[in-house]
């Protein structure tokens, strides 16, 4: 393909529509056709990236392989089209004008008056040029944050309003927006629509495609009358209906035809149907699962939907490859002591300890460590989780019982966990940890080794603590086994209890390389152990 085609995608009335589901399964359609896509989201929140950002505030953090904090909605990318992203993936409003004043500062406007129009535009529109400048895809997707209208997407959306001009016939727009059911009236109302595309016209912008949001099947009369509205084509109405898993959607917009109106109106050849057999297979499994498998979520923020948005879905995505259903119950480790602990996680089948930081809720998650432990259950520890366990050890079965990481008491006698020692001199909290892809030698023999089949592996990481090695070999002669090293570093990625069913804990952030058609080998291992618990336990319960 000659020039790379550019397709917006932004959003109506309110925020949570799913705008990044949508353009992640227009990508989805695109690469079933054999073309090659990428993906990337402009956030407009002045932050230069997510990672100083609450989870209260935003949900979870994705951290790329080249090591930046960016939005979730990276995560249903690469999770839908089998991809790893880059910092180049997300931009904030906060990174831009970061940038910009970097250049006005280096004297790179040479004294002229700086301005959104147009120096920002114009840094936005490099920003959004640059995928396909450096990589040569088919197809760019760009996902603009918030909705039309909000102060802060002006800038985006004037970006886009240039680029479709400069970019003629290379350059689509999909409008996501909501079509609420009144209840009282028995019917559905279109205005918000109309209105949501009649100010995204009246910013310069006529899209060329409109997807309805909706919790049930809309009319042909309801798609006709909002095309009419809209100035767009009816074959270019789609209508996103509430569905059971957001990894139906592709299929859903394929049966609308969402890609042959894409293909179509950008003048490129429409040939055959997309190659979806691998992702409908996963979801001929996903709807033929029938057995359960009960797995306890122990963290701080289980309150959150988005904030282990990855390690949910990988989680789903390994279930359903071993033929089952997840039953997924979040457990608040702050509730959690040794009193209820085996009311909390007795009838688990797995039990995975969540990443985070901070002192809040942690006390709970090595009570929840110990009952797993004593009581053999699959246990998954990942990042602070995988800390935790070792502190847990430590304390239990090593008896140094005022054993803590620095993090949480920095006084304390025995550093079990400590900060790395290129992190003990820095105070800027912004992208300053160990972030992006590093190198993972597994330990021949090890249940790490048997997972991934494999020596070497590169995992994606997002900590400032770490293992300390002074502890490694009691530990190891204790049967905690540090079965995965840092061949650079030296320092422990992964430590394992060998003489328990799957008791495992990562430093690294596995949830992060798991995707529909490639579910990560440690889930999957885990997932197994987990299902074959839940056998274990219906036998014994038939015998009795």
């Amino acid at each position: 393909m000659a020039d790379t085609k550019y397709i917006f995608v932004t959003g109506g009335v309110v925020s949570s529509l799913g705008k990044g589901i949508i353009a992640a399964s227009v990508g989805k359609l695109l690469q079933a056709r054999g073309y090659k896509v990428t993906i990337q989201k402009f956030d407009p929140y002045i932050n230069v990236d997510p990672g100083t950002l609450n989870p209260y505030e935003h949900g979870e953090c994705f951290v790329t392989v080249d090591g930046r904090e960016t939005d979730l909605d990276l995560g249903h990318y690469e999770r839908f089209l089998n991809i790893q992203t880059k910092k180049e993936n997300n931009v904030t409003t906060g990174r831009i004008y970061q940038n910009v004043i970097s250049k006005e500062r280096r004297g790179d406007f040479l004294g002229k008056t700086v301005q959104v129009v147009p120096h920002i535009t114009d840094e936005i529109k490099r920003n959004i040029k640059l995928l396909g400048l450096k990589n040569k895809f088919d197809f760019v997707i760009t996902e603009i944050g918030g909705t039309v209208g909000d102060i802060e997407s002006l800038p985006f959306i004037e970006s886009v309003r240039q680029l479709r001009w400069e970019l003629g016939k290379n350059c689509f727009c999909i409008h996501l927006t909501y079509i609420p059911y009144i209840a009282a009236a028995g019917e559905v109302k279109t205005k918000p629509t109309q209105h949501s595309v009649k100010e995204l016209q009246s910013e310069g912008i006529q899209p060329d495609m409109l997807v309805l949001r909706t919790e049930r099947k809309l009319s042909a009369d309801v798609l006709r009358k909002v095309a009419l509205f809209g100035n767009i084509d009816p074959s270019a109405v789609m209508q996103s209906v509430d569905v059971s898993t957001i990894y139906e959607v592709p299929v859903m917009m394929q049966k609308q035809g969402m890609d042959e109106v894409i293909l179509r109106k950008m003048n490129m050849p429409v040939v055959g149907k997309p190659a979806m057999d691998g992702w409908n297979a996963f979801l001929q499994k996903r709807n033929d699962a029938k057995k359960e498998v009960h797995i306890k979520l122990v963290g701080k923020y289980v309150e959150l939907p988005d904030a282990y948005k990855s390690i949910t879905e990988a989680l789903s995505q390994a279930a359903i490859y071993n033929d089952r259903k997840l039953v997924l119950e979040m457990c608040h480790s702050e509730k959690i002591d040794d009193e209820n602990v085996a009311e909390v996680l007795g009838d688990a089948d797995g039990i995975v300890i969540a990443p985070g930081f901070g002192s809040r809720g942690i006390e709970g998650k090595f009570v929840a460590l110990k009952y797993a432990r004593e009581h053999d259950i699959p246990s998954f520890g990942i990042c602070l989780g995988m800390q935790c366990m070792v502190i847990e050890y430590v304390r239990d079965v090593l008896g140094l019982k005022t054993a803590n990481s620095t993090e949480m008491d920095p006084q304390t006698e025995y550093k079990v966990i400590d900060l790395m020692e290129e992190q003990k001199h820095i105070t800027n909290m912004g992208a300053s940890m160990r972030l992006g892809a590093y190198d993972c030698v597994l330990k021949k023999g090890s249940l790490a080794f048997q997972s991934y089949g494999k020596t070497r592996v590169q995992e994606r990481h997002r900590h400032r603590f770490e293992l300390n090695n002074d502890y490694k070999e009691r530990l190891d002669a204790a049967g905690m086994k540090s079965t995965g090293i840092n061949p650079d570093s030296n320092l422990v990625e992964i430590v394992e209890v060998p003489e328990l069913r799957w008791y495992l804990g990562t430093q690294f952030h596995p949830e992060y390389n798991s995707t529909v058609i490639s579910p990560h080998p440690l889930f999957m291992s885990f997932m197994q152990a987990a299902a074959e618990t839940k056998e274990i336990k219906t036998e014994k319960k038939t015998n009795e």
